[in-house]
């Protein structure tokens, strides 16, 4: 007999934009059913995503400040990695914080049911239990929050032995001696500091002519000079065109220009991206369409069907989990009947080492939209704080309006470059001048100073920092 049971609010997903809404949603009143493959809430972010990565760089990070030391007169002898209890440990972070949103659903009243859903219609959904059980879900509004899944290249056979993907390469099932990391963004950069540190001979290619783009080349070159240290090589305007798998390892056939060569490696991450997950919601039984893999929806977050809305990585724009978390109050604002909030400045952070966040309009989108702005920089190199970590290669970064003098963006690059960006969003959202912020009062010796340093150099009125007036300017 097929069981059934009903809501006001049904959340299909329960990643940080799923498990936010359901939360929201209970919160106010609203009975609210949560829907996950997993056995607990997390979704990809904290079962093979944010929180395992961030775990294994730190452990990186230490790895590789003990070889860091060396030039402050403290000497470490060669570190010895015990991989199954590293794994253990990071996989202790995901189950105890994984726990935690399990038991959240039992404090907040929402009913979480392990099981994948599609439509049957625009009121109901089946979902298939973990075991097997097929159950219908009756509903009066549903949010669509199942993420998104690691993207291939297309045209090329990614099931051979030995092809990882950036789930399989955090599982650290061990550790090769050599590895090609396919995609020089987040994924790949991250990915690839870890297995470097943890001793991988690591080389990167990407398509396109830089690491990391979309970021300010400014801000990319000491990423990319420190990465030039850590791995063995990194191609650019580079792209995969075949892999054969050989004895202990994989051929990979790589094209530049008209320059082809091949490389051969033991492990071969692909990281070139990801792509979401709204293929198999059933979404024709409803009448909601996809373009280019995304649903489309409006500011609110509804779709076509006014009272199904979808949020995070399944509509595009940033697929990050804190642009996701903030789409969840969004949708659950809609369905409360409040405006929504619009769209809000979505910060990102690569946490390489050193660190590039940012947040706003970057200096190169502007040149390509031809809008006008200023920019400071206030270079690492004079600041005290800076000197006595040894990392004196960061940058800070503001991007102005020149005719109102309020902040427009802000890029960091440096060592905890992502604690220091809040600040920089906070001035954004609230619209602060550039010169407001150089007039608080920051406390020294700091990174966080480095924010207030940038914005006296607008003024010309650093004082650990000369810049001429084309630095002043922007110009």
């Amino acid at each position: 007999m097929l069981m059934s049971q009903s809501a006001q609010v049904v959340v299909l997903g329960a990643g940080p934009g799923g498990y936010t809404a359901a939360f929201l949603a209970a919160g106010h009143g609203l009975s609210t059913i949560l829907v996950d493959a997993e056995s607990q809430p997390g979704g990809v972010c904290l079962h093979r995503g944010c929180i395992p990565s961030k775990a294994l760089l730190h452990v990186a990070k230490l790895l590789l400040d003990t070889r860091d030391a060396e030039p402050m007169g403290v000497r470490f002898g060669p570190p010895v990695v015990d991989l199954e209890r590293l794994r253990g440990w990071k996989n202790g972070v995901v189950e105890r914080l994984t726990r935690g949103l399990g038991e959240q659903c039992r404090r907040r009243g929402v009913s979480f049911i392990q099981g994948r859903g599609g439509f049957l219609d625009d009121h109901t959904l089946l979902v298939t239990r973990a075991n097997g059980e097929e159950e219908r879900i009756s509903f009066q509004h549903c949010i669509l929050a199942t993420g998104s899944r690691p993207a291939g290249i297309p045209g090329l056979d990614l099931s051979l032995p030995g092809i990882l993907d950036s789930t399989q390469a955090l599982a650290l099932s061990d550790i090769p001696r050599t590895l090609l990391v396919v995609g020089g963004g987040n994924i790949g950069l991250e990915l690839g500091t870890v297995y470097a540190a943890l001793g991988s001979a690591v080389s990167v290619v990407e398509m396109s002519d830089g690491l990391l783009p979309g970021a300010d080349r400014d801000l990319v070159k000491p990423v990319v000079q420190r990465l030039a240290r850590l791995f063995a090589s990194v191609q650019t305007s580079t792209r995969v065109t075949a892999i054969r798998a050989e004895e202990g390892g994989l051929r990979v056939v790589l094209q530049s220009g008209d320059l082809c060569t091949e490389q051969w490696a033991e492990r071969l991450l692909i990281a070139t991206g990801r792509q979401p997950n709204g293929q198999s919601l059933g979404l024709e039984a409803v009448g909601i369409p996809l373009e280019r893999g995304f649903i489309p929806v409006g500011p609110d977050k509804r779709t076509v069907v006014p009272h199904i809305l979808a949020i995070g990585d399944l509509i595009g724009g940033p697929l990050l989990a804190h642009k996701a978390a903030h789409d969840a109050r969004v949708a659950v604002a809609t369905l409360l009947g409040h405006a929504p909030t619009g769209q809000r400045v979505i910060p990102a952070v690569t946490y390489t080492d050193p660190e590039l966040a940012m947040a706003g309009l970057t200096e190169t989108a502007a040149r390509q939209q031809g809008i006008p702005v200023r920019t400071v920089r206030f270079p690492w190199a004079a600041s005290g704080r800076a000197h006595t970590l040894e990392r004196t290669e960061g940058l800070t970064k503001w991007v102005v309006d020149p005719a109102s003098e309020r902040i427009l963006g802000v890029g960091i690059v440096g060592v905890q470059a992502g604690e220091l960006l809040a600040q920089g969003v906070q001035a954004i959202e609230q619209g602060m001048t550039i010169r407001a912020v150089a007039g608080a009062v920051y406390p020294h010796p700091t990174l966080s100073e480095t924010l207030l340093e940038s914005a006296e150099v607008y003024s010309g009125e650093s004082v650990h920092y000369y810049a001429p007036r084309r630095e002043r300017s922007g110009d």
